[in-house]
């Protein structure tokens, strides 16, 4: 009769499958947890408005009430704002994560996830993938609405994706940055005013709707500082063409260190939330 060899503990690859299924398993929390956030966002009237009419209404105003007085002429205008709405939309959506993190910690969904054998990552990684998806979303409508109305994309599909990509990482970050604001406010009045408040340099302290070189010295020196700028500029050059590597490089470092500091920060706050 033949027996199936076993790895003695303490041996190297012995416990290569406990690992293997336990990454296995958080998955498929993350996952079950992000379906389950998807579905409040397709039941949330407001969450679907952010997503969906928030982008088109935004680019509707700044491009034909305010178009011709930056530019001089709306079409010239629309090549230079719609990559900037693109990423506006993400400071919008993003907001989310902070908000229903508090939200779940204040109805006692958290708790009932802390008493299951739910992995403790799970939580905060599903919140944010399922934002993932809501500004995936938003940025596909926003990109589909600027084709109808004139933008054009000058470099190819490969860059316009690069460019969803870039918005999206940035996006990713931000929710880290918001998560972390939600779990440390103590109510929820608090974490919409730090929120919005949070983002409002993020936004209009940036070439989303002016280039830098029109804007006085110290205002210049912010907003080419700003991360938002870098995201935008590096969206823009993959859209229309232009340098992209200096953007880039900025843009992808501005949202991996955003990553780096928040996310560790809100699973600590998390763990240690009351």
């Amino acid at each position: 009769m033949s027996t199936v060899p076993t790895v003695p503990a303490g041996v190297p690859g012995a416990l290569e499958p406990a690992v293997g299924a336990r990454v296995r398993e958080v998955l498929r929390h993350v996952l079950v947890l992000t379906r389950r956030n998807l579905r409040r966002s397709v039941a949330s009237p407001g969450q679907i408005i952010d997503a969906t009419l928030m982008p088109v209404t935004l680019a509707v105003i700044f491009l034909y009430a305010f178009g011709g007085a930056i530019a001089g002429d709306s079409a010239q205008y629309r090549q230079y704002l719609i990559p900037g709405i693109m990423a506006l939309t993400i400071t919008i959506t993003c907001r989310t994560a902070g908000l229903a993190l508090h939200g779940d910690f204040a109805s006692g969904m958290m708790d009932r996830y802390r008493s299951m054998p739910v992995a403790r990552s799970a939580a905060l990684a599903a919140r944010i993938l399922a934002d993932a998806v809501r500004m995936l979303a938003s940025q596909l409508i926003i990109l589909a609405f600027g084709l109808l109305i004139g933008f054009r994309v000058h470099t190819g599909v490969l860059a316009a994706l690069a460019a969803v990509g870039i918005v999206l990482l940035y996006g990713m970050a931000l929710c880290c940055l918001q998560a972390f604001i939600g779990l440390a406010a103590r109510g929820i009045e608090t974490v919409q005013s730090v929120s919005t408040l949070v983002m409002v340099p993020f936004q209009f302290g940036s070439s989303i709707f002016v280039a830098p070189a029109t804007m006085p010295g110290w205002l210049r020196l912010f907003v080419e500082n700003n991360p938002m700028t870098a995201v935008v500029d590096c969206a823009r050059a993959l859209l229309t063409g232009g340098p992209v590597a200096s953007s880039a490089a900025l843009a992808v470092a501005w949202s991996v260190g955003l990553i780096a500091v928040f996310a560790p920060l809100s699973v600590w706050k998390y763990r240690t939330h009351r």
